[in-house]
């Protein structure tokens, strides 16, 4: 969906809450979190430099914000990955017609958080995996569940976890995300960057996000944080 488009939706669901009110909004939230088990394989907790994980899983916005809330997460930027910089911009990448994902990159500490708990979050509080180009009201490749891996060990956690989920039948369905090596991530424009903590009551993030916020307090609230590590303040 166009910057264009969701702004249509926007002021559509603006009406809306004015007419019905929000309670009415907040009935049709965005999906609820799924319990998903623990990595089994994964990376122990230690001490070493800061790493990095790239995530696709629909409007970044979400994506963004829930990550933002996560301990352990030092920034959480929002952005392109899968294709190339000429086409690294909002306007093409929201046609569909590019390769990128909009992506969130999530740069963490691994004393912290392992990279495992960063999946488990992902398949649980962030999208449903199951969803084929598509989250939400949010339609096209653009809008994939991709995993970016950075190495040969966030390749196997991955697509480990993705093989172990499916074989417990966690999902009613095939989970459907690719694992792809990450090429390069290219942020988004600055206006995409801390979307949710800059508009909390905007009916698209009211409806589609701020739900996720609260699924991750709920299901993982020793890894919820109450101060989001914000891009601007991380600078």
């Amino acid at each position: 969906m166009s910057w264009k488009q969701k702004s249509i939706g926007i002021a559509v669901l603006a009406t809306l809450v004015i007419a019905v009110g929000v309670n009415m909004i907040d009935a049709g939230a965005a999906e609820k979190a799924v319990i998903v088990p623990a990595a089994v394989l994964d990376n122990p907790k230690a001490a070493g430099p800061l790493q990095t994980a790239v995530l696709a899983g629909g409007c970044f916005w979400g994506v963004q914000a829930v990550y933002q809330h996560v301990n352990g997460v030092r920034k959480s930027v929002s952005g392109y990955a899968g294709g190339d910089k000429a086409s690294a911009h909002y306007d093409i990448v929201s046609s569909g017609q590019t390769t990128h994902a909009e992506s969130v990159q999530v740069t963490f500490d691994p004393k912290e958080i392992s990279y495992g708990q960063i999946l488990q979050i992902y398949f649980s509080v962030v999208h449903d995996p199951t969803q084929l180009n598509r989250q939400e009201p949010d339609v096209g490749p653009q809008y994939r569940s991709n995993i970016f891996y950075a190495d040969d060990t966030q390749k196997k956690i991955a697509e480990a976890y993705i093989a172990q989920l499916n074989k417990a039948k966690v999902f009613p369905k095939a989970i459907v995300t690719r694992v792809d090596p990450m090429k390069a991530f290219y942020a988004a424009e600055d206006y995409h960057q801390d979307f949710l903590y800059l508009n909390p009551t905007q009916p698209y993030i009211a409806r589609y996000d701020m739900p996720k916020l609260v699924n991750l307090k709920t299901v993982f609230p020793v890894l919820y944080r109450g101060e989001p590590a914000l891009v601007k303040s991380s600078k």
